[in-house]
C-alpha cells in the first residue's frame, strides 16, 4: 500500500512532533546542545517570530519528517535550512527530498538568494541528500555547534 506524504506549514499541534523528531537523531549521532533545546522547546519564539518557517510531513496524516527555515546569522546568507528530522520508520521513501524541495520553494517564494545549512561528515545521507538539492560545502564559518564539521550553501534562482 502506497502512503500518502502531504508537506504542512508548522501550526502548535505539531510542537511535539517538532521536538521529538529532532531530538531522536540528535541524541542518536550527538549530544543535544544549548541551541537545540531553545529551538526545539521554543520553535515559535526561536524560529517563527524572528521570521523563519517551519514544515511538516504528514504520512497518512502522522507526523514523521521536520525542517525549519531560520534566517540567517551569517553574512551574504538569507536562511538556513536547520532541523531536519525523519523518523526512521519513515526513512527511505523520499521525505526528505520532499522536505528540502519544499523548504527550497519557500525560500524562493519569500526573495531569498542564498541559503546556508551544517551538518556532520558522519551524517552521509543527510550529506547526499543536500548535495542532490543542489547544496555546494563551503568553508570560512564558525559554527555555534560543537557537532557541526561541514557547512554548506545553496544559490537561489532569485539570486
Amino acid at each position: 500500500m502506497q502512503e500518502h506524504i502531504t508537506i504542512v506549514p508548522f501550526s502548535e499541534a505539531y510542537k511535539e512532533a517538532f521536538r521529538s523528531l529532532n531530538e531522536e537523531w540528535i541524541t542518536k549521532y550527538f549530544e543535544m546542545e544549548e541551541t537545540d533545546r531553545l529551538t526545539l522547546y521554543y520553535p515559535q519564539e526561536y524560529i517563527l517570530d524572528k521570521g523563519g518557517y517551519i514544515a511538516v510531513a504528514l504520512m497518512d496524516g502522522t507526523p514523521v519528517g521536520v525542517c525549519a527555515l531560520v534566517p540567517s546569522k551569517y553574512e551574504g546568507f538569507d536562511l538556513e535550512l536547520s532541523k531536519m528530522g525523519v523518523s526512521p520508520k519513515a526513512q527511505g521513501k523520499g521525505i526528505g527530498k520532499l522536505l528540502g524541495q519544499h523548504i527550497i520553494d519557500k525560500a524562493i517564494s519569500i526573495g531569498a538568494k542564498k541559503l546556508f545549512l551544517e551538518s556532520n561528515r558522519k551524517l552521509a545521507p543527510a550529506l547526499s541528500l543536500y548535495r542532490k538539492l543542489g547544496f555546494v560545502e563551503i568553508t570560512g564559518i564558525t559554527s555555534p555547534y560543537v557537532r557541526s564539521d561541514i557547512q554548506m550553501e545553496l544559490t537561489l534562482p532569485n539570486a
